[in-house]
């Protein structure tokens, strides 16, 4: 029901800009996320956005460098200067609790499948 999309190989200082579609839901009821998972690593959070665009949470590792959108069916996540450390498996979620944006992924109902990132040095 979430289908991320716009991952891909890029080198250090580069910008991607990731995609999240959702179907079957009623997109405007859920507030978004982005997670990632490098290797060996627990998954954790990226940025997340509310249900009306009016809040926005950033990991401090991506203050400044990410930004998350959302439009009335997609979430975004455009990512510029681009860092190694930035290498992982970039996932969207959706949480219809409130409507305001979490960093903890325990509450997010529905997952993308997952788009990879790779930053070259």
């Amino acid at each position: 029901q979430l289908q991320a999309s716009g991952g891909g190989l890029v080198q250090a200082g580069g910008s991607l800009r990731l995609s999240c579609a959702a179907s079957g839901l009623t997109f405007s009821n859920y507030a978004m996320g982005w997670f990632r998972q490098a290797p060996g690593k627990e998954r954790e959070f990226v940025a997340a956005v509310s249900r009306g665009s009016s809040t926005t949470l950033y990991a401090d590792s991506v203050k400044g460098r990410f930004t998350i959108s959302r439009n009335n069916a997609a979430a975004f996540l455009q990512m510029n200067s681009l860092r190694p450390e930035d290498t992982a498996v970039y996932y969207c979620a959706a949480d219809r609790r409130t409507g305001s944006p979490t960093t903890d992924l325990r509450y997010y109902d529905y997952w993308g499948q997952g788009t990879l990132v790779t930053v070259s040095s």
